[in-house]
């Protein structure tokens, strides 16, 4: 009877000792809570245009295509927020992660005698991986600009489109991220050299939309993406950890990529031939 009791307890002890072991595997720090925070509200704006979209499809559609100041609609809400998120990554902003800040001189910590011809050969590789993730991105796009064109979707599909990326770029930074495991080969966002692509990838879709809506929207982002392309061709080395000591994982207190990491492992866990 006592041995029974005995193992009673050893068993409340090993689910204790379990259960505190898998709380551990995710420490919540402050960015990765605000990142949860940012996809919730992301996923709301999703779940309100794709109802919109699902009810009110010609509505929407003739809202994109008519947008006009006269009337003030959640086309112009939105539109709003996109600006406003954008705006934000082209001014200096230190409520941002760490992935946008690495750009910054003031948050550049460099390493001491770091080899430069090895970070001419990374940023060379990089260079390339970049703009084969923008020709994959552009030819998988230009299928649905052909659909526009030849009146088989119409501009409500294609701000669906939109609204769906915007969902999509914090799936990529929390849970997974198609560019980072087939093309880029990064370990996590904060060495990602196209972090700031991301609003170039949601508004890629209202290039096909003639009208001041969507040209906006997609302008600005180019412009977002050229500011950043000009500050990593001339200051590399503040996008490569073995430059810059803030990108090393010793270093970093945002731990992001914990989810999408313990994702990983879960599947190399059970289907050790998958890589992610």
């Amino acid at each position: 009877m006592k041995h029974d009791i005995l193992d009673n307890e050893q068993i409340s002890e090993l689910k204790k000792n379990l259960t505190q072991k898998i709380t551990r595997q995710i420490q919540k720090t402050r960015a990765l809570k605000f990142s949860l925070f940012i996809f919730l509200c992301r996923l709301t704006v999703f779940l309100v245009v794709l109802g919109l979209y699902l009810t009110h499809r010609d509505w929407v559609t003739f809202i994109v295509n008519e947008f006009t100041w006269r009337r003030f609609t959640i086309i112009h809400v939105i539109w709003v927020l996109f600006m406003l998120i954008m705006i934000s990554h082209v001014i200096p902003n230190n409520r941002l992660t760490m992935a946008w800040r690495k750009a910054r001189e003031d948050v550049y910590v460099p390493a001491e005698d770091y080899d430069e011809l090895e970070l001419l050969r990374f940023t060379q590789k990089q260079n390339i991986r970049a703009w084969t993730v923008l020709l994959v991105w552009l030819c998988f796009n230009a299928v649905f600009g052909i659909l526009y064109l030849t009146e088989v979707i119409e501009e409500g599909d294609l701000l669906m489109l939109s609204v769906f990326y915007f969902l999509s770029d914090y799936i990529c930074i929390l849970f997974f991220c198609p560019f980072q495991t087939g093309i880029m080969k990064n370990k996590c966002c904060i060495n990602c050299r196209i972090y700031d692509w991301g609003h170039f990838m949601m508004f890629t879709p209202m290039l096909f939309i003639k009208n001041f809506y969507s040209w906006s929207l997609f302008f600005t982002s180019v412009v977002v993406l050229i500011h950043w392309e000009i500050i990593y061709a001339q200051h590399p080395e503040r996008f490569w950890e073995g430059s810059n000591l803030n990108l090393r994982c010793a270093n970093c207190r945002e731990k992001t990529c914990q989810i999408k990491t313990h994702i990983k492992n879960k599947v190399h866990e059970h289907a050790p031939g998958i890589k992610l």
